[in-house]
């Protein structure tokens, strides 16, 4: 799959050290599978989530969440949002105009 953009992971990375190694590991296995749905990302991502229109990865241990709209007839996956788990439990996130909207 594509991830648009690798950017917004490393900005947060280099606010929070200790989330480099789970996003690289995430972008890593992302950028070299192939998914047709959502069960596909569960058999590799045993902790995701489907929330509205959004998909939901747990980073480092669930210290981290990653926001994301995936758009599986082109293989690309946006990035919405990536939080702290304190950032996430305030649900800023779902005022994102694709939360509901894509």
């Amino acid at each position: 799959m594509r991830v648009i953009t690798k950017r917004a992971l490393r900005e947060f990375w280099e606010k929070h050290s200790n989330a480099q190694a789970g996003l690289i590991l995430w972008y890593q296995r992302i950028s070299d599978s192939n998914f047709k749905n959502f069960n596909d990302i569960r058999q590799l991502f045993h902790s995701a989530d489907l929330v509205k229109n959004f998909t939901v990865f747990n980073i480092s241990g669930n210290n981290y969440r990653l926001i994301t709209y995936i758009d599986y007839e082109y293989q690309i996956i946006f990035i919405r949002a990536v939080l702290t788990h304190a950032e996430y439990d305030k649900e800023n996130w779902k005022n994102d105009d694709w939360f509901e909207n894509s």
